[in-house]
């Protein structure tokens, strides 16, 4: 296997790196963020899941998250850079027939053990069932904030709700309501990123037309933040656990830097990520828990 060789980190990651006080301990685990295929390990993590999602853009060039589901074996690893996906984004969403030769950001998770994988690459080819990944990096995640469940594909069909631009009174039900979301970045020079978020229901507030969150914690990489620093395009997935349902939304994310443990810092980072709200779309339900239990540590909200 043969990469480019590049800086372990762009300019967007060290300068939030810089920002956060933390590059000495960034650079200790800068050989988290150098390329890396598939290993034997994450080759069979894979094999076993069911559920993916997926950061890129559409036809238009707007960049979306969407979920991706399937039996066991979807996923299937060809070689340590070939990841074959089984399945294809349905009609309705707004990654369907996603083009073919652009970045892409992935992870994968296991809700009931509490494991997830990233994987950065580009899409080969896009068919009418299946999609073919050339993997440039993929690596594990550490547990925090993921509140386990147990999914089901079991879920009452629903056609999409369409696009539109802003959010309406049951989008921010749903959102107010959740202590899951998936945000996905983007560095047009370097690649896409699609990354867990996790906390107490009501983490992720609402402003009119906006959200805004706490970013806690985490390995001081910030790659998701660093993106946002280099490239403001943002896009977020959530979802209703109870009933299945999934809620996308694509705008522009600035991180706003101050006191820590001011109104909405629940991690007391003193950062907080704030997303105009371009397009919105309600798409069809695709998994539901019949379980859950929250993280034991999820920061305590505040006001």
């Amino acid at each position: 296997m043969s990469h480019a060789i590049r800086p372990a980190f762009h300019s967007g990651e060290l300068a939030v790196q810089r920002e956060a006080g933390v590059e000495r301990q960034a650079a200790r685990l800068s050989r988290m963020a150098e390329p890396a295929g598939i290993s034997p390990g994450t080759a069979g993590f894979l094999a076993e899941r069911t559920f993916l999602v997926v950061t890129g853009r559409d036809a238009g060039g707007r960049l979306w998250t969407s979920p991706i589901t399937g039996p066991p074996g979807f996923l299937e690893t060809r070689s340590e850079t070939t990841l074959a996906i089984h399945r294809t984004l349905p009609e309705g969403d707004p990654l369907h027939r996603l083009p073919a030769g652009q970045m892409l950001g992935m992870t994968s998770v296991e809700f009931a053990t509490r494991r997830r994988v990233r994987i950065n690459g580009t899409l080969a080819t896009t068919a009418k069932d299946h999609l073919i990944v050339e993997v440039e990096q993929a690596y594990g995640n550490c547990p925090q904030y993921i509140q386990q469940r147990d999914l089901t594909q079991d879920v009452e069909p629903a056609a999409p709700a369409g696009e539109r631009a802003e959010l309406s009174p049951g989008d921010t039900e749903l959102i107010q309501a959740a202590d899951t979301f998936f945000l996905g970045t983007i560095n047009p020079a370097h690649g896409a990123d699609a990354s867990h978020r996790g906390g107490a229901p009501g983490f992720v507030r609402v402003e009119e037309n906006a959200l805004r969150w706490p970013d806690y914690p985490g390995n001081n990489l910030f790659n998701s933040l660093g993106n946002i620093a280099a490239n403001p395009e943002a896009a977020l997935l959530f979802f209703d656990f109870a009933t299945g349902r999934v809620l996308q939304v694509s705008g522009t994310a600035a991180i706003e830097w101050g006191e820590a443990g001011r109104s909405g810092d629940d991690g007391y980072t003193g950062r907080i990520v704030r997303l105009e709200v371009h397009r919105v779309v309600e798409g069809r339900p695709v998994a539901r828990q019949v379980a859950h239990a929250p993280y034991p540590r999820n920061p305590r909200l505040v006001k």
